[in-house]
Formats: structure tokens, C-alpha cells, sequence
């Protein structure tokens, strides 16, 4: 009889025991169909977003297209006009070299034309000195008329042999140097025109150019400017102290120049990144890549398991500057991760459980809803 009524007493514990086991599985049921509800509330929301992002990127790839495509017509355009140019530079020697040649064929034909002109003077005044007559009269004076026997053989080869030494002396006559002359001054003016004309362009081209790499320059530097100062702030709050910063190295034009990290973790001197160890490149990467987000945050942003290099201490600060982030932005962060304390620190975890052999299931647990009933029940 006694074995009964202890028997009858375990049953009504385990009975009270199971009542309060279904009691916490409805509890967990209404819990899990709340957050359900919550979740498509939340997935609605944010379907347009992934439309948006890529509407976003397709107008950026557009504008970046188009400003690759008007730098490639201006590179393009510029050495067109360098080859017009160089074309016209030769064109215009070549001109010049005829000119001079045509100068110098129209000075030797105005010194024959002198040198005739003297030798005619000097014919008539030897002719006025031996014959004491004009050369109109000589003909009639030698009397010598159209039709009449030529003189002698030997005087006339004399003759001709006297005008073949004189013709030789007085060199190749050009009787079109001047209308040559004219024709290249013209042909010299046009060039000359079309020249300006292309030096011009050339001048207006690269100043767009300048204009174009100014812009760039200016930008360049202010977001630079930016990112170096959220880097040393980020870098002092990750590490506990130190200084770290950005600079420009290898050119003065930013356009061309390279980027070197400098860091100085506390307690060590200031040194190249790839000085650091590990971990201290790992946290400093970090800084760095969230500076370059807060100039131009994402709506989401994946970690891809950041915190494996670092110990627990760096894992603190890690979740502290992610929180941080939190606060400063409206991005949500997607965390990869292995590490207790990181999943210790997130609204919510997603993980990929075996319970048995071969079948993966997930499971997911919002920290943060079971705080705020846990809160809740202690308030109770």
C-alpha cells in the first residue's frame, strides 16, 4: 500500500512535471509564431531593398562607362591632334623648304636679269662706242636684211661658241619662280591657318583634361582627408591608445601616387602595417575598412570570420567598434563566426546543428527577444 501511494506520488510530480513542460512549449510556440510574424514584417520591408541596391549599382556602372568612355574619347581625340599636328609641323617644313628654294631660284633669276641687263647696257655702249650707233640701226648698219646670205662659217661658230660661254656663266633661268614663289606663300598661309587652327583644339583639349584630373585631385584628397581621420579615430578606440594614419607615397599627384599604412600600436614605435603582427593587422584592417564605410556606409555589410586571428580582449574591442558602427549607421551586420564571445554579443544567431548523423538542421535564437523576456520575467 505504501509502494502505491509513493508510486501515485511520482506519477503526480511527473504529471506536474509534464503540465509545466507543455505550459513552456505553448509559451516557446507563441514566442517562435511572434517572431515569425516579426520576421516576414521585416522580409516585407526589405524585398525593395536588394531592387534598390542594384538600380543604385546599374547608375553607377552607367556614369562610370560614360566617364570612361568621354576619358577615351579625349585621349583619343588628343592624339589625333598630336598627329594632325606633327602631319602639319612636316607639311610646314616641307612648304618652307620649297619657299626657300623658290626665294633662292627667283635671287638668281634677278641677278641674270641684272647681269642681262648690264651686259645689254655694256652690248649697246661698246656698240655706241665701236659703231657710233643704236642697236636698231646695227642690222641696217651691217647691212644685213631679212633673207640675206649668213655670214662666214667661223665667225658664225665663234659666235655661237661666245654665246654657249656666256649662256653657261649665267647659270638655269626659272621663268615661273615668282608665280611658284606666290603659290607656296599661299599654299604656306593655309597651312599656317590650319595649324593655328589645331593648336587650338590641342590647347582647349588639354585644358578639360586639367579641369578633369583637378576635379579628381580635389575629390580624391577630401575623401582621403575623410577616411585618414576616421582610420586614426578607430584605430585609437580598436587598440586602447597609439596612433595610426594614411599616406600618400611614390608621386606628388594623388591621381598616381600609392597608399602606405603607418601604425603605431601602444607601446611600439610607428611602423609599416606589414610590420605588425597578426593580430594588430587584423584589428588594423579592420579600422581601415570601416573608416572607407563610414564615408559611404551599405545597407548591409558581411564579416567573413575577422575575429579568428584575435584573442578575447581584441574580440571585446571588435564587438564594441561593431556595436559602435551600429549606432552610427542603419547597416546591418551579418557576422561569420566561430568565436563564443562574438556570438555572445549579437541580436541574433543562425547556426547549422547535427543532431543526427547526416541530417543538418538550422537554428536560429534571438538573443536579444530572449533578454527582453528574461528581463521581463525578473521584473515579474
Amino acid at each position: 500500500m505504501q509502494l502505491r501511494r509513493q508510486r501515485i506520488t511520482a506519477i503526480a510530480g511527473e504529471l506536474k512535471g509534464w503540465t509545466a513542460r507543455v505550459d513552456a512549449a505553448a509559451a516557446q510556440i507563441a514566442a517562435l509564431t511572434a517572431r515569425k510574424t516579426e520576421a516576414r514584417g521585416e522580409l516585407l520591408a526589405l524585398e525593395h531593398i536588394p531592387a534598390e541596391i542594384a538600380e543604385k549599382r546599374l547608375r553607377l556602372l552607367d556614369l562610370l562607362n560614360d566617364a570612361e568612355h568621354a576619358r577615351q574619347m579625349a585621349n583619343d581625340e588628343l592624339a589625333t591632334a598630336e598627329n594632325a599636328v606633327k602631319a602639319a609641323q612636316t607639311e610646314a617644313r616641307a612648304a618652307d623648304q620649297a619657299l626657300s628654294g623658290a626665294r633662292e631660284e627667283r635671287a638668281r633669276a634677278d641677278a641674270v636679269l641684272a647681269a642681262q641687263r648690264e651686259r645689254l647696257e655694256e652690248t649697246v655702249v661698246k656698240a655706241r662706242e665701236a659703231l657710233d650707233c643704236a642697236p636698231s640701226e646695227l642690222a641696217a648698219k651691217a647691212e644685213h636684211e631679212t633673207g640675206d646670205a649668213l655670214p662666214p662659217l667661223d665667225q658664225a661658230e665663234a659666235k655661237v661658241e661666245k654665246l654657249k660661254r656666256e649662256r653657261e656663266q649665267l647659270g638655269g633661268v626659272n621663268l615661273r619662280a615668282e608665280e611658284e614663289a606666290d603659290e607656296c606663300e599661299a599654299r604656306l598661309t593655309s597651312l599656317t591657318g590650319e595649324k593655328n587652327d589645331l593648336e587650338e583644339a590641342i590647347a582647349r583639349l588639354r585644358q578639360g583634361i586639367g579641369s578633369l584630373n583637378r576635379e579628381g585631385r580635389e575629390r580624391l584628397l577630401a575623401a582621403f582627408e575623410t577616411v585618414n581621420k576616421n582610420f586614426e579615430k578607430l584605430f585609437t578606440s580598436l587598440f586602447g591608445g597609439g596612433e595610426a594614419r594614411l599616406t600618400l607615397t611614390e608621386s606628388d599627384d594623388p591621381l598616381e601616387a600609392g597608399l602606405e599604412i603607418l601604425a603605431r600600436p601602444p607601446g611600439k614605435r610607428l611602423q609599416s602595417m606589414s610590420l605588425l603582427s597578426g593580430g594588430e593587422q587584423a584589428l588594423t584592417a579592420m579600422a581601415l575598412i570601416f573608416a572607407v564605410f563610414l564615408v559611404n556606409p551599405a545597407p548591409v555589410c558581411v564579416l567573413d570570420e575577422v575575429d579568428a586571428p584575435l584573442d578575447d580582449a581584441n574580440v571585446e574591442r571588435f564587438c564594441n567598434l561593431l556595436d559602435e558602427m551600429t549606432r552610427m549607421t542603419e547597416t546591418r551586420f551579418l557576422v561569420i563566426t566561430h568565436h563564443a564571445l562574438t556570438m555572445s554579443r549579437m541580436d541574433r544567431l543562425i547556426g547549422v546543428t547535427m543532431q543526427e548523423r547526416g541530417i543538418s538542421q538550422l537554428v536560429a535564437v534571438d538573443l536579444a527577444g530572449a533578454e527582453r523576456v528574461l528581463a521581463a520575467q525578473a521584473a515579474e
